[in-house]
Protein backbone atom coordinates (compact mmCIF):
# COMPACT_ATOMS: atom_id res chain seq x y z
CA UNK A 1 0.00 0.00 0.00
CA UNK A 2 2.66 2.57 0.95
CA UNK A 3 4.70 1.19 -2.50
CA UNK A 4 1.49 2.51 -4.37
CA UNK A 5 1.05 5.45 -2.78
CA UNK A 6 4.72 6.60 -2.92
CA UNK A 7 4.74 5.94 -6.82
CA UNK A 8 1.29 8.24 -7.21
CA UNK A 9 3.05 10.73 -5.23
CA UNK A 10 6.42 10.73 -7.61
CA UNK A 11 3.67 11.07 -10.93
CA UNK A 12 2.36 13.61 -9.24
CA UNK A 13 2.15 16.98 -11.40
CA UNK A 14 4.69 19.12 -9.83
CA UNK A 15 3.58 22.73 -10.69
CA UNK A 16 6.53 24.46 -8.49
CA UNK A 17 10.08 22.85 -9.49
CA UNK A 18 12.80 25.00 -8.54
CA UNK A 19 15.41 23.69 -11.25
CA UNK A 20 12.89 24.27 -14.16
CA UNK A 21 11.97 27.87 -12.06
CA UNK A 22 15.78 28.54 -12.39
CA UNK A 23 16.21 27.34 -15.69
CA UNK A 24 13.54 29.67 -17.14
CA UNK A 25 14.65 32.90 -15.03
CA UNK A 26 18.36 32.24 -16.81
CA UNK A 27 16.99 32.12 -20.09
CA UNK A 28 14.35 35.43 -19.54
CA UNK A 29 17.66 37.42 -18.22
CA UNK A 30 20.10 36.16 -21.29
CA UNK A 31 16.86 37.26 -23.35
CA UNK A 32 16.49 40.38 -21.47
CA UNK A 33 20.36 40.88 -22.15
CA UNK A 34 20.11 39.93 -25.30
CA UNK A 35 17.48 42.65 -26.37
CA UNK A 36 18.81 45.29 -24.39
CA UNK A 37 22.19 44.62 -26.20
CA UNK A 38 20.51 44.34 -29.68
CA UNK A 39 18.91 48.12 -28.51
CA UNK A 40 21.96 49.64 -27.75
CA UNK A 41 23.98 48.45 -30.99
CA UNK A 42 20.84 50.36 -32.74
CA UNK A 43 20.88 53.05 -30.75
CA UNK A 44 24.81 53.30 -31.84
CA UNK A 45 24.34 52.75 -35.11
CA UNK A 46 21.02 54.76 -35.77
CA UNK A 47 21.26 58.77 -35.67
CA UNK A 48 18.12 58.99 -36.98
CA UNK A 49 17.02 56.74 -33.88
CA UNK A 50 18.90 59.11 -31.66
CA UNK A 51 17.41 62.30 -33.08
CA UNK A 52 13.94 61.05 -33.04
CA UNK A 53 14.22 59.75 -29.65
CA UNK A 54 16.05 62.48 -28.16
CA UNK A 55 13.32 65.03 -29.96
CA UNK A 56 10.41 62.86 -28.35
CA UNK A 57 12.10 63.06 -24.92
CA UNK A 58 12.75 66.35 -24.79
CA UNK A 59 9.22 67.58 -26.69
CA UNK A 60 7.75 65.22 -23.70
CA UNK A 61 9.24 67.00 -20.99
CA UNK A 62 8.43 70.37 -22.24
CA UNK A 63 4.73 69.71 -23.09
CA UNK A 64 4.50 68.23 -19.23
CA UNK A 65 6.01 71.24 -17.75
CA UNK A 66 4.02 73.73 -19.87
CA UNK A 67 0.88 71.28 -19.35
CA UNK A 68 1.70 71.72 -15.11
CA UNK A 69 1.83 75.31 -15.34
CA UNK A 70 -1.38 75.79 -17.41
CA UNK A 71 -3.19 72.93 -15.30
CA UNK A 72 -2.10 74.93 -11.85
CA UNK A 73 -3.18 78.29 -13.47
CA UNK A 74 -6.61 77.29 -15.01
CA UNK A 75 -7.38 75.33 -11.48
CA UNK A 76 -6.38 78.64 -9.23
CA UNK A 77 -8.37 80.83 -11.56
CA UNK A 78 -11.71 78.24 -11.11
CA UNK A 79 -11.02 78.66 -7.09
CA UNK A 80 -10.52 82.18 -6.86
CA UNK A 81 -13.96 82.52 -9.32
CA UNK A 82 -15.76 80.53 -7.16
CA UNK A 83 -14.50 81.47 -4.13
CA UNK A 84 -15.40 85.29 -5.00
CA UNK A 85 -19.14 83.89 -6.41
CA UNK A 86 -19.31 82.08 -2.92
CA UNK A 87 -18.34 85.12 -0.85
CA UNK A 88 -21.20 87.35 -2.83
CA UNK A 89 -23.94 85.36 -2.40
CA UNK A 90 -23.48 84.24 0.99
CA UNK A 91 -23.47 88.07 1.40
CA UNK A 92 -26.51 88.58 -0.29
CA UNK A 93 -27.93 85.84 1.69
CA UNK A 94 -27.10 86.66 5.18
CA UNK A 95 -28.50 89.98 4.40
CA UNK A 96 -31.92 88.55 3.84
CA UNK A 97 -31.85 86.02 6.34
CA UNK A 98 -30.91 88.99 8.71
CA UNK A 99 -33.74 91.13 7.29
CA UNK A 100 -36.15 88.65 7.85
CA UNK A 101 -35.46 87.87 11.46
CA UNK A 102 -35.25 91.40 12.07
CA UNK A 103 -39.07 91.52 11.05
CA UNK A 104 -39.81 88.19 13.18
CA UNK A 105 -42.31 88.89 16.17
CA UNK A 106 -41.41 85.36 17.25
CA UNK A 107 -41.09 84.88 21.00
CA UNK A 108 -41.00 81.41 22.05
CA UNK A 109 -38.50 78.82 21.54
CA UNK A 110 -40.83 76.78 19.32
CA UNK A 111 -42.02 79.99 17.19
CA UNK A 112 -38.19 80.83 16.56
CA UNK A 113 -37.05 77.27 15.50
CA UNK A 114 -40.04 77.13 13.60
CA UNK A 115 -39.09 80.61 12.17
CA UNK A 116 -35.72 79.28 11.82
CA UNK A 117 -36.75 76.08 9.56
CA UNK A 118 -38.75 78.70 7.35
CA UNK A 119 -36.01 81.26 6.46
CA UNK A 120 -33.91 77.96 5.70
CA UNK A 121 -36.31 76.51 3.35
CA UNK A 122 -37.53 79.49 1.59
CA UNK A 123 -34.60 81.72 1.78
CA UNK A 124 -31.03 80.01 2.37
CA UNK A 125 -31.82 76.71 0.78
CA UNK A 126 -30.94 75.80 -2.77
CA UNK A 127 -33.30 74.56 -5.12
CA UNK A 128 -33.43 71.92 -7.09
CA UNK A 129 -32.82 68.01 -6.19
CA UNK A 130 -28.72 69.01 -6.70
CA UNK A 131 -27.89 71.69 -4.57
CA UNK A 132 -25.41 73.89 -5.28
CA UNK A 133 -24.76 74.91 -2.25
CA UNK A 134 -25.83 73.95 1.41
CA UNK A 135 -26.32 76.09 4.50
CA UNK A 136 -25.93 75.30 8.38
CA UNK A 137 -27.03 77.57 10.98
CA UNK A 138 -25.95 76.85 14.37
CA UNK A 139 -25.63 78.40 17.47
CA UNK A 140 -22.51 81.14 18.08
CA UNK A 141 -19.63 80.05 20.21
CA UNK A 142 -20.02 83.52 21.79
CA UNK A 143 -23.49 83.13 22.47
CA UNK A 144 -24.82 83.26 26.21
CA UNK A 145 -28.32 83.16 25.41
CA UNK A 146 -30.51 81.19 27.58
CA UNK A 147 -32.67 80.78 24.90
CA UNK A 148 -31.35 77.38 22.90
CA UNK A 149 -32.13 77.18 19.11
CA UNK A 150 -31.92 73.66 17.74
CA UNK A 151 -29.35 73.75 14.60
CA UNK A 152 -30.74 73.79 11.36
CA UNK A 153 -29.38 72.30 7.96
CA UNK A 154 -30.60 72.56 4.11
CA UNK A 155 -29.34 69.16 3.30
CA UNK A 156 -26.38 65.97 3.75
CA UNK A 157 -23.62 68.28 5.11
CA UNK A 158 -23.62 69.36 8.63
CA UNK A 159 -21.79 71.32 11.15
CA UNK A 160 -18.94 68.24 11.32
CA UNK A 161 -17.56 69.87 7.95
CA UNK A 162 -17.12 73.04 9.61
CA UNK A 163 -13.39 73.22 11.29
CA UNK A 164 -12.74 74.33 14.87
CA UNK A 165 -10.68 76.93 13.34
CA UNK A 166 -13.47 78.30 11.22
CA UNK A 167 -15.94 78.87 14.39
CA UNK A 168 -13.54 80.64 16.30
CA UNK A 169 -12.66 83.04 13.35
CA UNK A 170 -16.57 83.71 12.76
CA UNK A 171 -16.95 84.43 16.67
CA UNK A 172 -14.33 86.43 17.03
CA UNK A 173 -14.64 88.67 14.67
CA UNK A 174 -18.75 88.94 13.72
CA UNK A 175 -18.78 91.69 11.89
CA UNK A 176 -16.89 90.41 8.78
CA UNK A 177 -17.22 86.76 6.28
CA UNK A 178 -14.35 83.87 7.05
CA UNK A 179 -13.85 81.99 4.45
CA UNK A 180 -11.80 78.14 4.27
CA UNK A 181 -11.93 75.86 1.67
CA UNK A 182 -11.71 71.98 2.95
CA UNK A 183 -12.52 68.48 1.47
CA UNK A 184 -16.05 67.72 2.12
CA UNK A 185 -18.19 63.92 0.88
CA UNK A 186 -20.98 64.23 -1.42
CA UNK A 187 -22.37 61.98 -2.87
CA UNK A 188 -19.49 59.43 -1.98
CA UNK A 189 -16.83 61.52 -3.90
CA UNK A 190 -14.68 63.41 -1.82
CA UNK A 191 -14.32 67.05 -3.22
CA UNK A 192 -12.99 70.66 -2.09
CA UNK A 193 -15.88 73.01 -1.17
CA UNK A 194 -15.89 76.71 -0.13
CA UNK A 195 -17.45 77.09 3.44
CA UNK A 196 -18.02 80.77 4.56
CA UNK A 197 -18.66 81.30 7.45
CA UNK A 198 -21.32 84.62 8.75
CA UNK A 199 -23.42 85.81 12.00
CA UNK A 200 -27.13 86.49 11.84
CA UNK A 201 -28.61 88.24 15.35
CA UNK A 202 -31.76 86.14 16.74
CA UNK A 203 -34.30 88.28 18.55
CA UNK A 204 -34.12 87.09 22.11
CA UNK A 205 -32.14 84.16 21.00
CA UNK A 206 -28.58 85.91 20.23
CA UNK A 207 -26.00 85.57 17.50
CA UNK A 208 -26.13 82.00 15.25
CA UNK A 209 -23.36 81.18 12.97
CA UNK A 210 -24.58 80.67 9.02
CA UNK A 211 -22.25 78.53 7.16
CA UNK A 212 -23.10 78.51 3.05
CA UNK A 213 -21.03 75.35 1.99
CA UNK A 214 -20.61 75.30 -1.63
CA UNK A 215 -19.13 72.39 -3.28
CA UNK A 216 -16.80 72.59 -6.15
CA UNK A 217 -18.29 69.52 -8.00
CA UNK A 218 -18.63 71.57 -11.85
CA UNK A 219 -15.23 72.65 -11.08
CA UNK A 220 -13.66 69.26 -10.24
CA UNK A 221 -15.19 67.96 -13.32
CA UNK A 222 -14.04 70.76 -15.55
CA UNK A 223 -10.20 70.64 -14.55
CA UNK A 224 -10.28 66.64 -15.26
CA UNK A 225 -11.84 66.86 -19.01
CA UNK A 226 -8.99 69.84 -19.18
CA UNK A 227 -6.12 67.19 -17.39
CA UNK A 228 -7.60 64.52 -20.04
CA UNK A 229 -7.41 67.18 -23.19
CA UNK A 230 -4.18 68.45 -21.76
CA UNK A 231 -2.80 64.10 -21.64
CA UNK A 232 -3.90 63.79 -25.48
CA UNK A 233 -2.58 66.78 -26.67
CA UNK A 234 0.92 66.46 -24.85
CA UNK A 235 1.40 62.79 -26.50
CA UNK A 236 -0.24 64.16 -29.90
CA UNK A 237 2.21 67.09 -29.35
CA UNK A 238 5.24 64.60 -28.72
CA UNK A 239 4.15 62.05 -31.42
CA UNK A 240 3.79 64.80 -33.93
CA UNK A 241 7.09 66.00 -32.78
CA UNK A 242 9.06 62.84 -33.32
CA UNK A 243 6.83 62.23 -36.85
CA UNK A 244 8.84 65.85 -37.86
CA UNK A 245 12.01 64.96 -36.38
CA UNK A 246 11.89 61.57 -38.70
CA UNK A 247 11.25 63.45 -41.68
CA UNK A 248 13.98 66.66 -40.96
CA UNK A 249 16.30 63.73 -40.10
CA UNK A 250 15.32 61.79 -43.04
CA UNK A 251 16.19 64.81 -45.37
CA UNK A 252 19.88 65.22 -43.49
CA UNK A 253 20.51 61.53 -42.61
CA UNK A 254 19.86 59.92 -46.46
CA UNK A 255 22.63 62.74 -48.24
CA UNK A 256 24.78 61.44 -45.66
CA UNK A 257 24.42 58.10 -45.88
CA UNK A 258 24.90 58.21 -49.52
CA UNK A 259 28.14 59.44 -48.73
CA UNK A 260 29.67 57.24 -46.72
CA UNK A 261 28.20 54.61 -49.13
CA UNK A 262 29.80 56.15 -52.17
CA UNK A 263 33.31 56.19 -50.15
CA UNK A 264 32.72 52.50 -49.05
CA UNK A 265 32.90 52.06 -53.29
CA UNK A 266 35.27 54.42 -53.30
CA UNK A 267 37.91 52.96 -51.08
CA UNK A 268 37.09 49.38 -52.80
CA UNK A 269 38.51 51.10 -55.87
CA UNK A 270 35.22 52.09 -57.55
CA UNK A 271 36.87 55.65 -58.42
CA UNK A 272 34.05 56.78 -60.76
CA UNK A 273 31.42 56.62 -58.18
CA UNK A 274 29.86 60.31 -57.30
CA UNK A 275 26.92 61.37 -55.15
CA UNK A 276 24.02 62.98 -56.56
CA UNK A 277 24.30 66.47 -55.92
CA UNK A 278 20.84 68.67 -56.37
CA UNK A 279 20.07 71.98 -55.68
CA UNK A 280 21.80 74.96 -53.59
CA UNK A 281 21.49 74.45 -50.10
CA UNK A 282 24.23 72.96 -47.25
CA UNK A 283 23.71 69.06 -48.53
CA UNK A 284 24.19 70.30 -52.41
CA UNK A 285 27.55 71.72 -51.61
CA UNK A 286 28.26 68.36 -49.51
CA UNK A 287 27.65 66.93 -52.34
CA UNK A 288 29.15 69.04 -54.43
CA UNK A 289 33.10 69.23 -52.16
CA UNK A 290 32.61 65.40 -51.72
CA UNK A 291 32.54 65.03 -56.10
CA UNK A 292 35.32 67.56 -56.16
CA UNK A 293 37.30 65.91 -53.65
CA UNK A 294 36.95 62.07 -55.27
CA UNK A 295 37.96 63.62 -58.91
CA UNK A 296 41.18 65.12 -57.07
CA UNK A 297 41.67 61.47 -55.43
CA UNK A 298 40.74 59.68 -58.89
CA UNK A 299 43.40 62.10 -60.93
CA UNK A 300 46.12 61.95 -58.68
CA UNK A 301 45.01 57.86 -58.15
CA UNK A 302 45.86 57.86 -61.92
CA UNK A 303 48.62 60.01 -61.62
CA UNK A 304 50.34 57.78 -59.24
CA UNK A 305 49.34 54.83 -60.90
CA UNK A 306 50.93 55.86 -63.97
CA UNK A 307 54.14 57.00 -62.53
CA UNK A 308 54.41 53.29 -61.11
CA UNK A 309 53.79 51.98 -64.32
CA UNK A 310 56.85 53.82 -65.89
CA UNK A 311 58.89 52.96 -62.58
CA UNK A 312 57.90 49.58 -63.04
CA UNK A 313 58.60 49.41 -66.70
CA UNK A 314 61.67 51.40 -66.67
CA UNK A 315 63.40 48.91 -63.62
CA UNK A 316 62.01 46.07 -66.05
CA UNK A 317 63.37 47.42 -69.12
CA UNK A 318 66.64 48.41 -67.76
CA UNK A 319 67.16 44.86 -66.04
CA UNK A 320 66.53 43.78 -69.50
CA UNK A 321 68.90 45.76 -71.27
CA UNK A 322 71.91 45.19 -68.40
CA UNK A 323 71.80 41.52 -69.61
CA UNK A 324 73.64 42.13 -72.83
CA UNK A 325 75.99 44.25 -71.34
CA UNK A 326 76.32 42.49 -68.24
CA UNK A 327 77.31 39.18 -70.26
CA UNK A 328 79.70 40.67 -72.48
CA UNK A 329 81.01 41.65 -69.35
CA UNK A 330 81.11 38.41 -67.50
CA UNK A 331 82.91 36.65 -70.52
CA UNK A 332 85.41 39.65 -69.97
CA UNK A 333 85.81 38.98 -66.66
CA UNK A 334 85.68 35.18 -66.50
CA UNK A 335 88.98 35.04 -68.96
CA UNK A 336 90.71 37.93 -66.85
CA UNK A 337 89.98 35.61 -64.00
CA UNK A 338 90.74 32.53 -64.97
CA UNK A 339 94.08 34.00 -66.02
CA UNK A 340 94.69 35.57 -62.55
CA UNK A 341 97.74 33.21 -61.82
CA UNK A 342 99.67 34.69 -64.66
CA UNK A 343 99.53 38.06 -63.59
CA UNK A 344 103.25 39.20 -62.71
CA UNK A 345 101.66 41.73 -59.56
CA UNK A 346 99.45 40.20 -56.95
CA UNK A 347 97.29 43.63 -56.77
CA UNK A 348 96.25 42.94 -60.28
CA UNK A 349 95.32 39.48 -59.21
CA UNK A 350 93.07 40.43 -56.71
CA UNK A 351 91.91 42.80 -58.21
CA UNK A 352 90.60 40.54 -60.36
CA UNK A 353 88.46 38.11 -58.13
CA UNK A 354 87.18 41.27 -56.72
CA UNK A 355 86.11 41.71 -59.95
CA UNK A 356 84.63 38.62 -60.34
CA UNK A 357 83.21 38.80 -56.91
CA UNK A 358 81.38 42.30 -57.25
CA UNK A 359 80.20 40.94 -60.75
CA UNK A 360 78.60 38.01 -59.34
CA UNK A 361 76.76 40.54 -56.65
CA UNK A 362 75.72 42.59 -59.89
CA UNK A 363 74.11 39.59 -61.50
CA UNK A 364 72.34 38.76 -58.60
CA UNK A 365 71.21 42.17 -58.15
CA UNK A 366 69.73 42.63 -61.43
CA UNK A 367 68.18 38.92 -61.00
CA UNK A 368 66.39 40.15 -58.11
CA UNK A 369 65.49 43.59 -59.60
CA UNK A 370 63.40 41.46 -62.45
CA UNK A 371 61.89 39.58 -59.95
CA UNK A 372 60.58 42.45 -58.04
CA UNK A 373 58.99 43.65 -61.44
CA UNK A 374 57.73 40.73 -62.14
CA UNK A 375 55.69 41.01 -58.82
CA UNK A 376 55.09 44.83 -59.21
CA UNK A 377 53.55 44.13 -62.46
CA UNK A 378 51.48 41.27 -61.24
CA UNK A 379 53.15 38.84 -63.56
CA UNK A 380 54.63 36.40 -61.34
CA UNK A 381 53.13 32.62 -61.66
CA UNK A 382 53.02 29.88 -59.32
CA UNK A 383 54.27 26.50 -60.98
CA UNK A 384 52.86 24.42 -58.24
CA UNK A 385 53.07 20.61 -57.37
CA UNK A 386 52.85 18.57 -54.50
CA UNK A 387 56.30 18.86 -52.44
CA UNK A 388 57.97 17.53 -49.30
CA UNK A 389 59.67 20.20 -47.71
CA UNK A 390 61.88 18.38 -45.59
CA UNK A 391 63.47 17.48 -48.87
CA UNK A 392 63.62 20.90 -50.04
CA UNK A 393 64.74 21.90 -46.40
CA UNK A 394 68.16 19.69 -46.91
CA UNK A 395 69.16 20.96 -50.54
CA UNK A 396 69.14 24.49 -49.23
CA UNK A 397 70.89 23.70 -45.59
CA UNK A 398 73.22 21.66 -47.77
CA UNK A 399 74.12 24.31 -49.85
CA UNK A 400 74.48 26.65 -46.66
CA UNK A 401 76.65 24.47 -45.15
CA UNK A 402 80.02 26.02 -46.66
CA UNK A 403 79.29 29.63 -45.17
CA UNK A 404 77.91 28.25 -41.91
CA UNK A 405 81.63 26.30 -41.77
CA UNK A 406 83.29 29.69 -42.88
CA UNK A 407 80.89 31.49 -39.78
CA UNK A 408 81.43 28.60 -36.86
CA UNK A 409 77.61 28.29 -37.05
CA UNK A 410 76.18 24.45 -36.70
CA UNK A 411 72.75 23.89 -38.80
CA UNK A 412 70.82 21.81 -36.95
CA UNK A 413 67.46 20.69 -38.28
CA UNK A 414 64.38 19.34 -36.22
CA UNK A 415 61.49 17.43 -38.71
CA UNK A 416 58.84 15.38 -38.09
CA UNK A 417 59.01 12.08 -39.14
CA UNK A 418 56.02 12.06 -40.91
CA UNK A 419 55.73 13.85 -44.58
CA UNK A 420 55.41 17.75 -44.27
CA UNK A 421 53.78 17.88 -47.94
CA UNK A 422 51.93 20.67 -49.65
CA UNK A 423 51.46 21.97 -52.77
CA UNK A 424 53.46 24.53 -53.81
CA UNK A 425 56.27 26.04 -56.47
CA UNK A 426 59.63 24.46 -55.35
CA UNK A 427 61.27 26.99 -56.60
CA UNK A 428 59.80 29.71 -54.72
CA UNK A 429 59.70 27.99 -51.63
CA UNK A 430 63.67 27.04 -52.09
CA UNK A 431 64.35 30.43 -52.79
CA UNK A 432 62.78 31.39 -49.41
CA UNK A 433 64.05 29.08 -47.27
CA UNK A 434 67.91 29.72 -48.55
CA UNK A 435 67.41 33.72 -47.33
CA UNK A 436 66.08 32.79 -44.41
CA UNK A 437 69.26 30.44 -43.45
CA UNK A 438 71.49 32.48 -45.00
CA UNK A 439 70.41 34.97 -43.27
CA UNK A 440 70.28 33.07 -39.96
CA UNK A 441 73.82 32.13 -40.86
CA UNK A 442 75.42 36.23 -41.45
CA UNK A 443 73.76 37.34 -38.48
CA UNK A 444 73.74 34.60 -35.81
CA UNK A 445 77.41 35.64 -34.54
CA UNK A 446 79.02 31.87 -35.13
CA UNK A 447 76.03 31.06 -32.28
CA UNK A 448 74.00 27.56 -33.62
CA UNK A 449 70.96 27.82 -35.92
CA UNK A 450 68.04 25.69 -35.53
CA UNK A 451 65.29 24.93 -38.37
CA UNK A 452 62.29 23.66 -36.92
CA UNK A 453 59.47 21.97 -39.77
CA UNK A 454 55.88 21.41 -38.16
CA UNK A 455 53.08 20.37 -40.22
CA UNK A 456 49.50 19.84 -39.26
CA UNK A 457 45.87 19.14 -41.43
CA UNK A 458 45.94 22.15 -43.30
CA UNK A 459 49.19 24.31 -43.10
CA UNK A 460 53.01 23.30 -42.87
CA UNK A 461 55.17 25.73 -41.05
CA UNK A 462 59.20 26.23 -41.15
CA UNK A 463 61.03 28.18 -38.62
CA UNK A 464 64.90 29.25 -38.69
CA UNK A 465 66.05 30.40 -35.27
CA UNK A 466 69.45 31.80 -35.27
CA UNK A 467 71.06 32.98 -31.10
CA UNK A 468 72.42 36.26 -32.73
CA UNK A 469 71.84 39.87 -32.55
CA UNK A 470 68.15 39.68 -33.01
CA UNK A 471 65.88 42.55 -33.36
CA UNK A 472 65.20 45.60 -31.87
CA UNK A 473 61.94 46.93 -31.21
CA UNK A 474 59.79 47.54 -33.97
CA UNK A 475 62.30 46.08 -36.24
CA UNK A 476 60.30 43.20 -37.25
CA UNK A 477 57.81 45.12 -39.27
CA UNK A 478 61.02 46.56 -41.13
CA UNK A 479 62.90 43.40 -42.07
CA UNK A 480 60.72 42.27 -45.17
CA UNK A 481 61.16 46.49 -46.48
CA UNK A 482 63.16 46.38 -49.83
CA UNK A 483 66.95 47.54 -49.16
CA UNK A 484 66.25 47.72 -45.27
CA UNK A 485 69.04 46.87 -43.30
CA UNK A 486 68.72 46.73 -39.51
CA UNK A 487 72.75 48.19 -38.89
CA UNK A 488 73.43 49.93 -42.00
CA UNK A 489 77.23 50.02 -40.68
CA UNK A 490 77.12 46.08 -40.75
CA UNK A 491 79.37 45.15 -43.29
CA UNK A 492 77.96 41.83 -45.84
CA UNK A 493 80.16 39.07 -46.06
CA UNK A 494 77.84 37.37 -48.54
CA UNK A 495 77.19 40.03 -51.18
CA UNK A 496 73.69 40.51 -50.16
CA UNK A 497 71.36 42.65 -52.08
CA UNK A 498 68.52 43.89 -49.81
CA UNK A 499 66.26 42.58 -51.86
CA UNK A 500 66.17 38.75 -50.77
CA UNK A 501 63.85 39.13 -47.68
CA UNK A 502 61.03 41.40 -49.77
CA UNK A 503 60.85 38.85 -52.58
CA UNK A 504 60.88 36.13 -50.33
CA UNK A 505 57.33 37.87 -48.57
CA UNK A 506 56.03 38.50 -51.92
CA UNK A 507 56.85 35.03 -52.67
CA UNK A 508 54.81 33.66 -49.58
CA UNK A 509 52.11 35.80 -50.46
CA UNK A 510 51.64 34.52 -53.68
CA UNK A 511 51.06 31.22 -51.84
CA UNK A 512 48.32 32.49 -49.96
CA UNK A 513 50.93 32.01 -47.29
CA UNK A 514 52.50 33.92 -44.08
CA UNK A 515 56.14 35.03 -44.11
CA UNK A 516 56.85 36.46 -40.16
CA UNK A 517 59.77 37.95 -38.21
CA UNK A 518 60.03 37.66 -34.38
CA UNK A 519 63.15 39.02 -32.48
CA UNK A 520 64.94 40.54 -29.16
CA UNK A 521 68.40 42.44 -29.03
CA UNK A 522 71.07 40.04 -27.85
CA UNK A 523 68.62 36.81 -27.84
CA UNK A 524 68.01 35.92 -31.87
CA UNK A 525 65.41 36.23 -34.14
CA UNK A 526 63.25 33.62 -35.78
CA UNK A 527 61.75 33.68 -39.11
CA UNK A 528 58.39 31.82 -39.34
CA UNK A 529 57.29 30.62 -42.94
CA UNK A 530 53.22 29.25 -43.17
CA UNK A 531 51.75 28.11 -46.06
CA UNK A 532 48.40 25.71 -46.90
CA UNK A 533 48.72 22.10 -47.77
CA UNK A 534 46.17 22.54 -50.86
CA UNK A 535 47.09 25.04 -53.53
CA UNK A 536 44.91 27.97 -52.87
CA UNK A 537 43.95 27.19 -49.50
CA UNK A 538 43.56 29.71 -46.40
CA UNK A 539 45.30 29.45 -43.33
CA UNK A 540 43.79 29.71 -39.80
CA UNK A 541 46.80 29.13 -38.02
CA UNK A 542 50.76 27.80 -38.10
CA UNK A 543 51.82 24.49 -36.48
CA UNK A 544 54.90 26.24 -34.96
CA UNK A 545 54.72 28.92 -32.67
CA UNK A 546 56.18 32.58 -33.48
CA UNK A 547 58.26 33.21 -30.04
CA UNK A 548 60.79 31.28 -28.80
CA UNK A 549 60.25 27.38 -27.93
CA UNK A 550 60.39 26.64 -24.51
CA UNK A 551 62.79 23.89 -23.57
Amino acid sequence: MSGSVGARLRHAPQWVRPAEVGRLLRHAVRELRRALAALRRKWRQSLRLRVVASTMLLGLVVVSLLGSVLYTQIASALERNRVSNAQNESLALTAQAQTQWDGSTSVTVDELNQAARDIMYRILSAPGPDPGRYVVMSRSLNNESDVVLASVRSGALDLSVVTPELQEAVAADPGRQHTQIVEVDVRGQQVPAVVVGSIVQVPNAGPYDLYFIYPMEQEVATMDLIGKAFVVAGLSLTVLLGAVAYVVTRQVVLPVRRAGEVAQRLSAGRLNERMPARGEDDLALLATSFNNMADSLQSQIRQLEGLSAVQQRFVSDVSHELRTPLTTIRMAVDVIHGSRQGFPEPSVARSAELLAGELDRFEELLADLLEISRFDAGAAALDVEPVDLRGTLAKVVGAALPLAERRGSVITVHAPDQPAEAEVDERRVERILRNLVVNAVEHGEGRPVDVHVGVDDGAVAVVVEDHGVGLRPGDAANVFTRFWRADPARARTTGGTGLGLSISLEDARLHNGWLQAWGEPGTGSRFRLTLPRTAGGTLHGSPLPLGPVDP
